[in-house]
């Protein structure tokens, strides 16, 4: 079956992108007990266990519906890399970082798990991950947001020192076989 013939769930959001064209000027430190990884071979199932326990909240479904050889390949792909957060050895969040439209990176997927959120880990985490962006010395760092995002999201990336570029109304189909519960708020 198709995305566009499975029974699915119409969601409106709007989807801000934004980008940073020089390297924010301070930036927050991580707390002693968190750890950044780069996870250089990050497996089909790792990914889908961070992309899943970060996204869920927040409506992420794309990743879902890739097969489990589309979604190795892009793993494979030499400009993507999978960073984790661990908090006191307890995996915490991740992001995903995208080289492939050099000179600019783009910032995938940046969250915490569910269990990190309210901590104060979010900014400290954001900064890290847009430091690692810049050390790879691109003209720019993007990335997107949108209104089913959480609701700190745009705040700490305007915060960082992302600047709007353009909002775009989207209508999401997001397939009812991935079980995400969608807010009514969101529903069209």
């Amino acid at each position: 079956m198709s995305l566009l013939s499975e029974p699915a769930v119409r969601v409106g959001v709007t989807v801000t992108f934004l980008r940073m064209e020089v390297p924010p000027a301070a930036v927050a430190a991580l707390p002693r007990d968190v750890v950044v990884h780069r996870v250089p071979e990050c497996g089909v199932a790792e990914y889908r266990s961070y992309y899943d326990r970060v996204g869920a909240p927040y409506l992420w479904w794309l990743r879902r519906t890739m097969s489990d050889r589309q979604l190795a390949a892009l793993l494979r792909d030499r400009n993507v890399s999978i960073n984790r957060l661990d908090v006191s050895g307890r995996v915490s969040g991740f992001y995903e970082l995208d080289a492939t439209n050099w000179p600019a990176v783009n910032l995938s997927y940046f969250g915490l798990m569910p269990h990190a959120v309210g901590q104060g880990l979010g900014y400290a985490f954001l900064c890290h991950a847009v430091m690692r962006a810049w050390r790879q010395q691109p003209n720019a760092v993007t990335v997107n947001t949108c209104t089913a995002d959480h609701p700190r999201a745009m705040p700490n990336y305007l915060r960082v020192g992302f600047r709007r570029v353009r909002e775009v109304s989207e209508t999401w189909n997001i397939p009812t076989r991935l079980g995400l519960q969608i807010p009514e708020t969101l529903r069209v």
